[in-house]
């Protein structure tokens, strides 16, 4: 059995370092990891793993951007149809992996999650190669700081679920940004520290953030009114479809990636189908006789 993780989220989330702290815990698991770049505009130093799959090998967003004119959104939404229309280049550079972990790690563009039928065709074609597929939504722990901003990124990640209908694992990244770190002469939090529980209302989003209105005073009498009926419509629907929760990923910490790998084997029910393998070592030394 063959597994698939898309590492998903806005740009400047984290994903290509997360998708490098995940293959490390996987060689350190003794377990094998491959990488797939999908991300057509990506620069070759910003993986620390050479990619063994990468889609730059069959297009890239500069290649379409100085033959036909067009800009980078619109150079990714080509190299994507391309991608889909020679879906046999992927399944032939996928078919050499068995038993292994793919690491996708998908570009920075929302749209494509939210809107774009791109990602839940090349889903289905992942399904189709009898692969387990599942996804990673990163957000960044700098988002606490607006809560507008924040609940616009709770929408999006609950738009991408919808999408592309697979098992899914919502991840609140750089949390080290947030949490007190002894270790820094500043005492961390870079991005303004957080108690545990202020921190909880973001990581299981509580639609009373956005209930209240921003400010207090003339601030908040300033904002027009339509704006709290908005709000409130919003509080309502993610009341009733409370579908996104938040794991903490603090990279400075080993066991957080370690957690969020396991979440990710239990949505994939991973190794479940796999049969015993015997020891290589069985047929050497002491146990040589036994046979």
């Amino acid at each position: 059995m063959r597994y698939a993780v898309l590492v998903t989220g806005p740009a400047g989330a984290g994903k290509s370092t997360f998708c490098a702290s995940l293959m490390t815990q996987l060689h350190t698991s003794k377990r094998t990891g491959h990488l797939v770049n999908l991300d057509p505009a990506a620069a070759p130093e910003s993986f620390e793993y050479a990619p063994s799959i990468d889609i730059k090998d069959l297009i890239s967003v500069q290649d379409v951007m100085s033959e036909f004119g067009y800009g980078p959104n619109g150079g990714l939404v080509y190299c994507f149809e391309y991608l889909l229309q020679n879906m046999d280049w992927l399944e032939e550079e996928v078919g050499e992996y068995e038993d292994d972990y793919l690491i996708i790690d998908c570009p920075g563009q929302i749209e494509l999650y939210t809107h774009h039928p791109f990602l839940p065709t090349l889903v289905r074609n992942l399904q189709r190669l009898g692969m387990r597929t599942s996804a990673v939504y990163l957000l960044e722990s700098q988002f606490m700081e607006d809560k507008y901003k924040f609940f616009s990124g709770v929408l999006s990640a609950m738009s991408a679920m919808v999408n592309l209908e697979i098992p899914w694992i919502n991840v609140m990244s750089k949390m080290d940004l947030v949490l007190p770190n002894t270790d820094d002469p500043a005492g961390g939090g870079r991005n303004g520290l957080r108690t545990r529980r202020n921190i909880a209302r973001y990581l299981d989003p509580d639609p009373l953030l956005l209930a209240a209105p921003h400010g207090s005073g003339d601030e908040a009498n300033s904002i027009n009114p339509r704006f709290h009926a908005l709000n409130q419509a919003l509080v309502q629907l993610i009341e009733d479809h409370p579908l996104v929760t938040f794991l903490p990923l603090d990279l400075t910490n080993p066991n957080s990636i370690g957690n969020v790998l396991s979440h990710i084997d239990y949505s994939m029910q991973y190794g479940e189908d796999e049969e015993p393998k015997e020891p290589r070592d069985l047929d050497e030394g002491d146990f040589a006789e036994m046979e």
